[in-house]
């Protein structure tokens, strides 16, 4: 079983980021602390405000102080999907180092990038295939997992332990797993390289097993150590609604992980004189990523609604319902509304968007739009037409262009 697997690399040799430092960083990054301090200490002694006044200059700092922490809590190592992250070999001495230029990644994960610089290139990559992935599997839905800034990436939705939140988690722990797997076949990492997996026991005895595949041991390791790294770090109270969010993204964590390692199979590849295949040589291969997303998707339709329990771990709200493994999805919130605009949950809504008037299903103009109903208006739609294979050897084709309807929410 992966989890069962003992970490023995060097980063857990160096470093466990669940014996980092737990207390908390805000008042170091934000200065709030002190703002208080200064505002208590340098007060004169002799004059005294009226009490309202102090009440609302005391009510301001506290909100000051909670906008800076939500934002600082908003960060995350999403963000490196937006961020371009050049190579390290391109840094020049005296340059400033490559992990204190990256924003949203906790301490944990900054030591981890110090000690595999190498990575983050490929962590960028794998968190935005997971966020494409997401786009693509919502482009039809109210919600469509759109972003909406270079540090928080998803908004303030993120902050609803909500399924859409769970499938988030999952897809973007999925995209690292495959990121830095096919990194260490194509010998872009200095710490692994090709998969050394055991040979199938099914595989035909004729058959070569050996070919250089997909490194998916390591990449599930270390996208276990780096992206946990943040959740593993907090040290909230046990039992409190904080620690069973922790708990829940640690979960789907777990689940987008668990599906682009055992969605991996076998590939091979024919040897042979004039096209024959007498001879195999076969090799562990990553599934393709729309294959992960379409199981996380599934997955995301049967998320269990969980609470916190008295143990202090995650309980069904239904109990009739089967106990998660650790591939399914888990929620704790019931979803936003994301028919309106909302700007404290962080819902976009769906004005603007656009709608199928033939559809009944939840890309309909009727579902997508909520009833508030959509307007129609022509548009040109530009394509490639009447292709034809010219020898030897290119296609050329004409651009036709098309008046077509199109249907957006009110």
């Amino acid at each position: 079983m992966v989890g069962g697997e003992t970490f023995s690399w060097r980063a857990e040799q160096q470093l466990d980021p669940s014996t980092a430092d737990q207390r908390s960083t805000f008042p170091s990054s934000t200065g709030c602390v002190a703002l208080t301090r200064r505002t208590m200490d340098n007060r004169p002694v002799r004059r005294r405000r009226p009490g309202a006044v102090r009440h609302l200059l005391l009510a301001a700092a506290f909100l000051a102080c909670s906008s800076q922490l939500l934002v600082v809590d908003a960060n995350s190592w999403w963000s490196l999907a937006l961020t371009p992250i050049q190579r390290p070999e391109m840094y020049i001495i005296g340059a400033q180092p490559l992990c204190s230029q990256l924003s949203g990644l906790s301490q944990g994960q900054r030591k981890l990038c110090q000690l595999y610089q190498d990575h983050m290139i490929y962590i960028g990559d794998g968190a935005k295939t997971g966020i494409k992935e997401c786009q693509y599997q919502f482009r039809q839905r109210r919600w469509n997992c759109s972003t909406v800034d270079n540090t928080s990436v998803f908004g303030r939705v993120m902050q609803i332990g909500s399924r859409e939140t769970a499938f988030t988690y999952s897809i973007s722990a999925a995209g690292v797993v495959n990121a830095i797997s096919r990194a260490c076949r194509e010998g872009e990492l200095s710490t692994c390289g090709c998969s050394r997996s055991a040979r199938p026991r099914d595989l035909p005895r004729d058959w070569l097993w050996g070919g250089c595949g997909d490194n998916v041991h390591y990449g599930y390791r270390f996208a276990r150590e780096f992206v946990d790294a943040r959740e593993r770090e907090k040290n909230y109270p046990k039992g409190s609604i904080e620690h069973a969010r922790t708990l829940m993204n640690l979960q789907n964590n777990e689940a987008g992980r668990q599906a682009v390692y055992n969605l991996a199979n076998v590939a091979c590849k024919c040897h042979g004189v004039s096209g024959s295949c007498s001879l195999k040589t076969c090799w562990l291969q990553l599934a393709d990523f729309r294959r992960v997303g379409e199981f996380l998707k599934e997955k995301y339709d049967s998320a269990a609604a969980m609470r916190i329990g008295r143990k202090g771990k995650l309980e069904l709200v239904d109990k009739r319902f089967n106990t998660p493994t650790p591939e399914d999805l888990v929620y704790i919130d019931p979803s936003p509304d994301y028919c309106l605009r909302n700007e404290t949950t962080g819902s976009l809504g769906t004005q603007g968007r656009l709608c199928n008037k033939t559809s009944e299903g939840m890309d309909g103009c009727e579902l997508m739009c909520c009833g508030r109903g959509y307007d129609q208006f022509k548009t040109y739609k530009h394509e490639r037409c009447h292709c034809k294979f010219h020898w030897c050897c290119y296609v050329k084709c004409k651009r036709c262009t098309t008046l077509v309807d199109q249907f957006v929410c009110k």
